[in-house]
């Protein structure tokens, strides 16, 4: 019989053992007193590499229930560590980089994930055209989610008696969020459009054994380097001459957020846009609908200022403008590598912006 080490291949060993190393070397920073802008990018290179490993694990583990769990466990599982970040940002105060995280792990999915994604399959493939149905209920339910997020943040800056309860407002919200979350469970479970198949695997499937501890050691690593990065956060943006809010839109949500990086953009190499559309808006919809109200809800115990859903209204503007054209993009059912550019590009200039503060 094979050790089940046999079914893991070689590019699935390099991330294993480089997740392993950088988080080790990520304690031993930390146990040096090591300047802050060094412990700051071991970590957030260490914590990419583990929300990776986190993604394909879950993705082994659910790959033996169906497609939809599958789905649904990876697309849960890959924010873990963006959840992890966001709760110590939380505890040590930094409410403007949590929301400046919430944001950019929204707009990296939809412009620069997505873009990347329709750049590799387009210059590789040439046009591609994909079955809209899936792409424009998905694109339909993230631009209601996110409707719904910037209620608040209207209500407060146009001065509505709702402005003096923000706190009960973002927590309305919240709660009303996780209602359809939960709602939407049944749905995603039953293989619903949108779901990506078993078929992604690139090899053939881990040992469930070896599935689960896999998940469960790379879980419980996410833990402590996702303190370390929380830590060296501050020191490292004010060496580097960044400010919180660029910090928490860029930095933040791509490193804790890389697993739905690489997996839409692998499946767009392939030829297989709708997986790589779906996987990218699914994505996008667990932050809206499941991770920015868990951080809302819980910042009542663990924040030592309340997270609320008023954001600054550039950032409003830049979400807003991103879903929509979005949804421009996904709804004819097919895309051009020059499509992909102008996502990015996009969602340059928006980093741009932001660049200041």
């Amino acid at each position: 019989m094979p050790p089940a080490t046999s079914a893991v291949s070689p590019t699935q060993r390099l991330v294993l053992g480089g997740s392993l190393a950088l988080a080790v070397a990520s304690a031993i920073s930390v146990g040096a007193g090591a300047p802050g802008t060094e412990r700051f990018i071991v970590s957030a290179v260490a914590l990419a590499l583990l929300a990776a490993v986190v993604g394909e694990s879950s993705e082994q583990v659910g790959a033996r229930f169906g497609p939809g769990p599958t789905g649904l466990l990876q697309s849960t599982l890959g924010n873990l560590p963006e959840l992890l970040v966001a709760v110590f940002a939380l505890r040590l105060g930094l409410t403007s980089v949590v929301q400046a995280a919430l944001v950019g792990s929204l707009l990296g999915n939809v412009l620069l994930v997505l873009g990347s994604a329709f750049l590799s399959g387009g210059a590789r493939h040439g046009p591609q055209s994909f079955p809209p149905e899936a792409p424009r209920m998905l694109v339909t339910l993230l631009t209601l989610s996110v409707g719904a997020l910037l209620v608040p943040t209207l209500a407060t800056h146009l001065s509505t008696p709702a402005a003096h309860h923000t706190a009960g407002l973002s927590d309305a919200t919240a709660v009303v969020l996780l209602v359809v979350y939960v709602a939407s469970i049944p749905f995603w479970l039953s293989g619903g459009p949108g779901v990506p198949s078993p078929f992604a695997l690139a090899s053939r499937p881990w040992p469930l054994p070896l599935s689960l501890s896999v998940l469960g050691v790379a879980t419980l690593a996410s833990g402590p380097v996702s303190e370390w990065f929380v830590d060296a956060l501050r020191p490292a943006a004010s060496a580097l001459g960044l400010s919180q809010v660029f910090t928490g839109l860029v930095v933040v949500a791509i490193a804790s957020n890389a697993v739905e990086h690489a997996v839409g953009i692998r499946f767009a190499w392939k030829a297989h846009p709708d997986f790589a559309i779906s996987t990218i808006l699914n994505s996008s919809l667990q932050v809206a609908l499941l991770l920015t109200p868990v951080l809302v809800l819980i910042s009542h115990a663990v924040g030592t200022a309340q997270l609320t859903l008023v954001f600054p209204p550039p950032l409003v503007a830049a979400l807003a403008v991103a879903v929509v054209v979005v949804a421009v993009v996904v709804y004819d059912g097919e895309y051009s590598w020059l499509e992909g550019v102008a996502l990015v590009a996009l969602y340059v200039i928006i980093a741009t912006a932001f660049w200041w503060g």
